[in-house]
């Protein structure tokens, strides 16, 4: 299947709300895209869109669990004090969807028998998996329909209605189960990591627990327990049950007349350890569903669609002119939403989501620094509070982390999920610290957007003061420069390993340490309380003051580290399209000595610290960095679509949109079947609200620069600003504010201050 252009062959079709699939993919690859793309979650849990019965041909089952994940060891040959003693990666937990269908003693597998007609859907306003097909078996026509949820209002439950019709008389067989037997894709020769608590199947309910297999580190050995009803609108004649380690199946017999159907329902509770005693499993399952008993399959799915109605008013972003669009930012925030939502300052986002198994599923700085200001825009600023605790909760771990690199203060980890370094490149784990300096703007860019600055008395100035410290003993000075340095290192562009002076490292390094005294200033925090001496205060101040910052002035540029601009520039329009990705075609050593950039870590620093630098001075950085960046992060497009739009550079604003929108759902990186880019995603939308939008915020009031592209004739979005809801509406001709919700609101428009009470209309 083509990529990545005006021509491409989508797997699914263009709809505001729905994505829908109208046949079978005829490859594996696109078969697995279509699983990624169709995944369900509600935070707790989620799971790949695969199918219900059987599938023989090559898929990738997953089904994953918020917070539960396994340290596998790490493998070196080149060990080196301080590195990480496990790799932490997230585990396939259970399939509990199995519904198996023969037709007369015949199985239904669609890898085999293909169908005449098959159709997909994800209903992303309900939130509601549907599928429909057609099949002959026997010389008999089999029409089965599915829907499925994951519920946001009962986080343990999966709902199934699995529908069968035959038109003719025929003997069905279902053999519904749960097989907590499941290994990872990304296992060594089949690893599997459960090892079996308890399986059992009655007449009520199938139940399989399980525990992951003993690992060699101080980690929770995580238990899940999963308990199956299954319900019928036909009674069957025959009915067997049993149950072996890690495994338990109801099979039942059905006499079927033509055209009638046979609907099954399944409910599924699942329940972990993270939230109950491991002894309590069952009957944590079962006190589940004693409260779901009188509640139908049709009850629950309205429970669960009214909840996706309410995310929705908040959060819905609206675009005008263009389906294809459309379409793309509300799939990116239903798969945000679907992978976190607040519920739990113990989880945060994978860059995979429940989607699949790369990346290992853990915490990187995507959080901090792409989705937390689409969360505070677009959901209850508590929601961002508890992706602040998770890291504030991790603290002493970040302190262990920079002791035993032998530096001072915290050193967060690049990837975690209890706030240990679990990444097994060196690169990373030693080399990006600029994550470090994320969380600090989180903090900034909560406290700045909420105004609640006791959050920094309360909790946040322990860690600004904790990462302060561990840039200063990072940095060295330089006699000859006059200049404090930071040296080996890497930035947000990997295709640069151990370099010196990264400008976005440097700059981000240097405000860290200044925003830090800031508040201790602002807020009257006294030094006694941080000790902090007179003699510390002094080396910060020195140390940001004096931060050696590469520029070319007759470029007019940022130089993104000491030596790049020694290198042999030729423009990426020149690399032949049989060598991209870069990252799949030429070997790292061939990367590394190029000028081309996986995603630019000058315009990363623009994006964050935009007030600082003129209009010309980012302009020319523009120009300049655009022409070496490949984009093969999927991190790097959106950040550049929002300085371009700033910049009033609409063509290459939307054009950058696009690929960030529609990054999974056209495959341009080729590697969606692996996963979605959960965390990216959150660019999309920033794209559009402070890309076209030109939101910032300066001093606890919104400014605005609403900008539209020629392809769209107008676009909507609302924020949650300070108790406010605030819609955004932007046509051809005119601009519409509407205080939707909350008290009148000072808001400056284009340079010019409007107070809005209830709407403001302009023409633009």
């Amino acid at each position: 299947m083509k990529k990545n252009t005006e021509d491409t062959k989508r797997i699914f079709k263009i709809d505001p709300w729905i994505l829908t699939e109208e046949s079978l993919a005829d490859n594996a690859s696109d078969f697995k895209l279509s699983e990624s793309i169709t995944s369900l979650g509600n935070e707790y849990m989620g799971m790949r869109g695969n199918f219900e019965e059987t599938y023989s041909g090559d898929s990738h089952q997953g089904t994953y669990i918020g917070g539960l994940w396994y340290p596998d060891k790490t493998i070196v040959g080149w060990w080196k004090n301080g590195y990480p003693k496990y790799f932490g990666k997230v585990i396939n937990a259970v399939n509990f969807l199995g519904i198996n269908i023969k037709v007369d003693g015949i199985e239904l597998d669609l890898f085999k028998n293909k169908p005449s007609k098959f159709e997909r859907s994800l209903n992303m306003k309900e939130g509601v998996l549907y599928r429909t097909f057609t099949v002959t078996l026997n010389k008999k026509e089999i029409h089965v329909s599915t829907e499925r949820f994951i519920s946001l209002n009962q986080k343990e439950l999966c709902a199934i209605k699995y529908t069968i019709t035959c038109n003719q008389d025929t003997d069905i067989e279902v053999t519904s189960y749960i097989n907590g037997d499941v290994n990872n894709k990304d296992a060594n020769y089949g690893e599997k990591f459960w090892e079996p608590i308890k399986s059992n199947a009655t007449s009520d309910q199938l139940f399989v627990s399980s525990k992951m297999k003993k690992n060699n580190f101080d980690v929770q050995r995580f238990a899940i327990g999963v308990k199956g009803q299954n319900e019928f609108n036909i009674k069957p004649y025959v009915t067997k049950y049993s149950s072996k380690n890690l495994y338990a199946e109801a099979n039942y017999k059905f006499s079927l007349k033509a055209n009638t159907p046979l609907t099954i329902v399944k409910k599924i509770v699942l329940v972990n350890t993270l939230n109950h005693l491991e002894s309590n499993l069952e009957n944590s399952a079962d006190l589940i569903f004693k409260k779901l008993s009188k509640e139908t399959y049709e009850d629950l799915k309205k429970s669960h669609v009214s909840c996706w109605e309410q995310r929705w008013q908040t959060c819905d972003v609206k675009i005008f002119g263009s389906d294809l669009d459309q379409q793309a930012i509300r799939f990116n925030l239903f798969q945000l939403f679907s992978t976190y939502y607040g519920g739990d300052e113990r989880l945060n986002i994978g860059p995979k989501g429940f989607t699949g198994e790369k990346y290992g599923g853990a915490t990187y700085w995507d959080t901090e620094a792409y989705c937390i200001p689409l969360y505070l825009k677009a959901a209850s600023p508590n929601l961002t509070k508890n992706l602040l605790k998770y890291r504030y909760n991790h603290l002493e771990k970040a302190k262990e982390n920079a002791k035993s690199l032998g530096l001072e203060g915290a050193l967060y980890p690049m990837v975690t999920f209890n706030g240990v370094e679990c990444h097994n490149e060196w690169e990373i784990t030693f080399e990006e610290i600029h994550r470090n300096a994320a969380i600090v703007y989180a903090i900034y860019n909560y406290t700045n957007y909420t105004g609640d600055y006791d959050y920094i008395k309360t909790f946040g100035i322990e860690i600004m003061l904790e990462i302060s410290k561990f840039w200063a003993s990072r940095v060295h000075y330089s006699k000859i420069k006059e200049k404090w340095m930071i040296h080996g290192v890497t930035g947000p562009n990997e295709y640069e390993n151990n370099v010196n002076n990264n400008w976005l490292t440097n700059t981000m390094a240097k405000w860290t340490i200044e925003y830090t005294l800031k508040m201790v200033k602002e807020l009257k925090i006294s030094f006694e309380r941080i000790n902090l001496s007179k003699e510390t205060l002094e080396r910060w101040k020195d140390i940001a003051q004096n931060m050696y910052l590469p520029e070319d002035k007759d470029l007019g540029i940022f130089v993104q580290h000491d030596t790049f601009l020694d290198k042999e520039f030729k423009e990426k329009s020149l690399i032949p399209k049989s060598d991209l990705p870069l990252n799949k075609n030429w070997s790292w050593d061939k990367i590394l000595r190029s000028p081309y950039i996986k995603q630019a870590d000058v315009l990363q620093g623009i994006y964050y610290l935009w007030d600082n630098y003129t209009k010309p001075t980012i302009a020319k950085n523009f120009e300049f960095y655009e022409k070496y960046t490949v984009h093969e992060s999927s991190l790097s497009p959106c950040v550049h679509s929002i300085i371009a739009a700033k910049l009033n550079l609409m063509e290459k604003a939307y054009e950058f949109y696009k690929r960030t929108a529609r990054l999974d759902l056209d495959n341009y990186n080729n590697d969606s079947d692996e996963g979605l880019h959960i965390t990216s995603m959150a660019g999309s939308y920033l794209t559009i609200v402070e890309g076209f939008g030109g939101m910032i915020i300066r001093e606890g009031q919104i400014y605005l620069e609403p900008r539209l592209p020629k392809q769209w004739t107008g676009y909507e979005f609302r924020i949650n600003f300070r108790n406010r809801i605030l819609k955004v509406l932007r046509t051809k001709t005119n601009l519409e504010l509407e205080i939707i919700e909350g008290e009148p609101l000072l808001i400056n428009i284009f340079g010019e201050n409007y107070l809005i009470k209830t709407n403001l209309n302009i023409e633009v």
